[in-house]
C-alpha cells in the first residue's frame, strides 16, 4: 500500500503536533514540581509565635522582634497573658520589670469594691510546688501559706514600686494582693502582685476578693473543682470565677 504525499503531511504534521504538546506538559510539570511547598530554599517558612512564652523578650534571626497577637481591652481582658509559673517562697520575685504609669486596674463595681488587675502587668503566677497531687501537704494544710508568704520587709518594697507603676496613691485600704492567692497556689511574683483598690470607706484592707478566694480553697480542697481550674479563674476574672466554674 502506498500513500500520497497530502497523506504523508498531514502524518508529518500530526507526529510534530504531538510531540510539541507532550514537550510542553513535560515542561509543565517540572515546574509544579519545583514550585512544590517544602521543595526549595524559597519555601513560606512556617509559621512562628505559637509559643510566645519561648520567644519572650527575645529577637528573631533577622533583628526584628517576634510577633505576638493583640491584646484585647476592657474588663473581659484577663486571659490577655498566660498565668506564669514562679517558685519564690519566702521571697518576691522581679520576674517582670513594669515602667511608672504604665499599668491600669479596671474598674467592675467601684461601690462594691470590685477591681480588676491589668492582665499585662498582672497575669499572675503559681507555685510548680503546689500540685494537685499535693494539696494535702500544702495549701489544704493548715497554716501553709505563713511558710511561704514574704516578708513585710520585701513586700513593702515593691509594693512602693507597684503604686506607682498603676498610677495609684497611696492608701489605707489599698491590699498589696496575690491576684492568685497563696491558698490557691499562687506565688510571691511581681506578675502576680498588684495594689488592689477597695470601695470608698472601707474599714481596712479587707474587700470582696479575699472572700471568694477563701471559698475557692475549700472547693478545690473537697475537689470539687481541680486546682487548676480555680488558678486560671482567678486569674481570668476573680469577680466571675465561681459562677466560671459552676459553683
Amino acid at each position: 500500500m502506498t500513500f500520497s504525499r497530502s497523506r504523508l503531511a498531514l502524518l508529518a504534521a500530526a507526529l510534530i503536533a504531538a510531540l510539541v504538546i507532550v514537550g510542553f506538559l513535560y515542561t509543565n510539570a517540572q515546574k509544579h514540581q519545583s514550585a512544590a511547598p517544602g521543595t526549595t530554599a524559597s519555601s513560606a517558612p512556617a509559621a512562628q509565635g505559637d509559643d510566645e512564652d519561648s520567644t519572650e523578650g527575645q529577637d528573631t534571626a533577622d533583628g526584628t522582634a517576634p510577633t505576638i497577637a493583640a491584646i484585647p481591652a476592657g474588663p473581659a481582658a484577663g486571659t490577655a497573658t498566660d498565668v506564669k509559673t514562679v517558685h519564690s517562697p519566702n521571697k518576691v520575685a522581679i520576674d517582670l520589670n513594669l515602667a511608672p504609669g504604665q499599668c491600669k486596674a479596671r474598674t467592675i463595681d467601684a461601690a462594691a469594691g470590685l477591681y480588676l488587675p491589668d492582665p499585662a502587668c498582672t497575669p499572675g503566677a503559681v507555685d510548680p510546688a503546689v500540685t494537685q497531687d499535693n494539696l494535702a501537704s500544702t495549701i489544704c494544710k493548715s497554716g501553709y501559706t505563713t511558710t511561704v508568704r514574704a516578708p513585710a520587709s520585701d513586700t513593702d518594697k515593691t509594693k512602693v514600686l507597684s503604686l506607682t507603676q498603676y498610677g495609684q496613691t497611696k492608701a489605707s485600704t489599698t491590699e498589696y494582693d496575690h491576684l492568685i492567692s497563696l491558698q490557691l497556689g499562687g506565688t510571691n511574683a511581681v506578675s502576680n502582685l498588684w495594689p488592689e483598690p477597695n470601695r470608698a470607706g472601707a474599714p481596712g484592707t479587707t474587700n470582696p476578693k479575699d472572700a471568694i478566694e477563701t471559698r475557692l480553697n475549700k472547693a478545690v480542697c473537697a475537689h470539687r473543682v481541680t486546682l487548676a481550674a480555680a488558678q486560671k479563674a482567678v486569674a481570668t476574672n476573680w469577680v466571675t470565677a465561681e459562677k466560671d466554674l459552676g459553683l
